[in-house]
């Protein structure tokens, strides 16, 4: 008679020696990661990525290695190269710019973006669907919201006419941007002015452009090179009394007038769950590209009583944040 004990002892060994469900994703147990991007590791969007991998169990310095390389956007492809050479695990190339340099460095690596505007129309994927590739990870932009800017513009500054939008024609994601503010500029009876940066050495001529202009207020189309000099911009705005719309909230808290967009913050942290489920042995091919769910509208009131501005009530209502 066998006895209770010798059954499930025979039990464990089966389920030791048994080969793993098809499908089943065993976890490493250790990894290594690499970053790419132009601004230091402390800030919020970043440690919102390492914090999301800590919840996962991911663990920097005790199963997890960051090899976090910070360069101006015209390092990034050697900085995509290294990486390439230290043969990390996975990649994560948050914007256009990274996730290009890395997709043609790299076929073999997964590489995971978090604030790409349009993926399948530059190349990165084959379709949201089904990346098709070893690239994925989630857009950060929607179709009406080159519009919804616009329209935030003229309920703060209704008598503007002429608007000045400042972006880099180098980003494909900003090309199709620029095209979709069209038709609503034109509904909301604005005239808008290209005014277009590629490097950091043509912000005073673009600067100098804008007070030439007539211009009464301005719209940054963000990426990497207008994010790193977003000071900058903020400064100029401050001193031609423009009202200026950003896409990122943190511009509002540092003297912007308005800042609407996807939350930057909540993409980096969904973008660790990208890097999870490749460490954990699914593909990027087959992770389908999601888009953001989280939008913030942040207002400064300081600053719209200094530009002679009154917020209306409705768009405070609206807002997820106020700066008094």
């Amino acid at each position: 008679m066998v006895t209770s004990s010798v059954l499930a002892i025979a039990v464990l060994i089966v389920s030791l020696v048994a080969p793993a469900p098809a499908g089943a994703q065993a976890a490493r147990s250790s990894a290594r990661i690499g970053v790419v991007r132009n601004q230091p590791p402390a800030d919020p969007m970043h440690q919102a990525f390492v914090a999301s991998l800590r919840e996962r169990g991911w663990v920097d310095g005790r199963n997890l290695t960051i090899e976090y390389l910070q360069g101006e956007v015209a390092q990034f492809a050697d900085l995509v190269r290294e990486l390439v050479r230290r043969n990390v695990d996975v990649i994560f190339a948050p914007n256009p710019q990274q996730a290009r340099v890395a997709r043609d460095a790299t076929a073999k690596i997964p590489i995971v973006f978090a604030v790409v505007g349009d993926p399948v129309g530059t190349g990165l994927v084959k379709s949201l669907a089904r990346p098709g590739g070893n690239v994925t990870g989630l857009t950060g932009f929607g179709s009406d919201l080159a519009g919804k800017r616009l329209e935030i513009l003229k309920e703060l500054a209704p008598r503007i006419a002429r608007v000045a939008v400042l972006w880099n024609p180098a980003v494909p994601d900003k090309v199709l941007e620029w095209k979709l503010m069209q038709d609503p500029a034109r509904a909301l009876g604005l005239e808008l002015r290209s005014v277009e940066v590629r490097a950091p050495a043509d912000f005073p001529g673009a600067f100098e452009a804008i007070a030439r202009g007539k211009i009464d207020g301005l719209i940054t189309l963000g990426e990497p090179l207008t994010f790193g000099h977003r000071a900058t911009i903020i400064d100029f705005a401050r001193f031609a009394r423009l009202p200026t719309v950003f896409n990122w909230r943190d511009t509002v808290e540092s003297g912007a007038l308005v800042a609407y967009g996807p939350s930057i913050v909540d993409l980096y942290r969904r973008a660790a769950v990208y890097v999870d489920k490749i460490l954990r042995g699914a593909q990027p091919a087959d992770l389908p590209v999601e888009q953001p769910v989280q939008f913030e509208l942040a207002i400064n009131a300081k600053t719209a009583t200094a530009l002679g501005l009154t917020v209306p009530p409705s768009l405070r209502l609206r807002a997820d944040q106020v700066v008094e």
